[in-house]
């Protein structure tokens, strides 16, 4: 009998990345699609099963998982954060675990959740231990390298979205100028990079001294949990960066998912954008 894998699948193609990588290493894939935000499309990719509940059904998840004999499960794709804190109904046990949360951010939340599954003898493995070849390679990606306003961008960027990400804020900063003109919060990476180009696009007529020019900062957080929350991107990324004006993508080497990754770097080649990933500060 082969091994069985679960895997709660978010949205994007992060979970449908996940699901062939795990039947090419001979998985059976339980998949809990979340209906809030898995695609379709992942009824069609050859799981063994495919179960649809709402975010907040933890019961549900533990009950299905426990019935297909799955012992081991992957989290993949994003879950936004305002759909967790607006969106979700808490079943019992999700209420119950939602009272004892000491902070009101993602990472409790969902490190409370990888909690209970361990309790019930279901282990979370890493998020991307199927995928570490689209892990972002230290170095530039790209064609071309980054200008020396990039690269001043991406010094100050880094120290500011590194700070963020310490209160599970968000893990994106738009850059200008080395000014900060937005940071991600609730409202998810590709509505920050917009809410930049369009305040860029506002004060370009009252002062000639701030280039439009963006520079787009992703980083993990410190001590990025690998099992949850790993920083993705993706062809829409490099979209929403082109329609911002942005210029520059820097990542955290290594923590970092690339997703269709030769699409990508071409894309960006062809956008004039440079991707830049670099070695995080480690972090105790």
């Amino acid at each position: 009998m082969k091994a069985r894998l679960g895997l709660i699948a978010g949205n994007g193609k992060f979970p449908l990345l996940v699901l062939d990588a795990a039947r090419s290493r001979g998985y059976e894939v339980v998949v809990a699609a979340i209906k809030e935000e898995a695609f379709p499309e992942i009824e069609q990719r050859g799981a063994s099963s495919v179960h649809w509940m709402s975010l907040g059904e933890l019961s549900k998840l533990i009950d299905t998982f426990q019935r297909e004999g799955v012992t081991e499960a992957i989290m993949a794709g994003q879950v936004k954060h305002k759909q967790i804190f607006s969106s979700i109904r808490p079943d019992w046990k999700l209420a119950k675990l939602l009272l004892t949360l000491p902070l009101r951010n993602t990472d409790s939340l969902i490190g409370g959740v990888a909690a209970i599954l361990a309790e019930e003898g279901i282990t979370l493995l890493n998020s991307t231990s199927l995928l570490e070849p689209l892990l972002a390679r230290a170095g530039v990606l790209t064609r071309r390298q980054p200008t020396d306003q990039e690269q001043t961008n991406i010094t100050y960027g880094r120290a500011v979205a590194h700070h963020v990400a310490r209160f599970d804020i968000g893990q994106t900063v738009v850059i200008a100028e080395a000014a900060c003109v937005a940071i991600e919060a609730m409202e998810g990476t590709d509505a920050a990079i917009l809410r930049a180009g369009a305040l860029m696009k506002s004060l370009h007529g009252e002062s000639a001294m701030l280039s439009r020019a963006l520079t787009v900062v992703k980083v993990a957080k410190p001590n990025q949990d690998m099992r949850f929350d790993v920083p993705v991107i993706g062809l829409r990324t490099i979209e929403t960066m082109r329609q911002a004006g942005a210029t520059c993508l820097a990542l955290d080497a290594g923590r970092c998912l690339v997703l269709d990754g030769e699409v990508v770097i071409k894309a960006a080649d062809e956008a004039e954008i440079t991707i830049v990933a670099d070695e995080a500060p480690h972090r105790s």
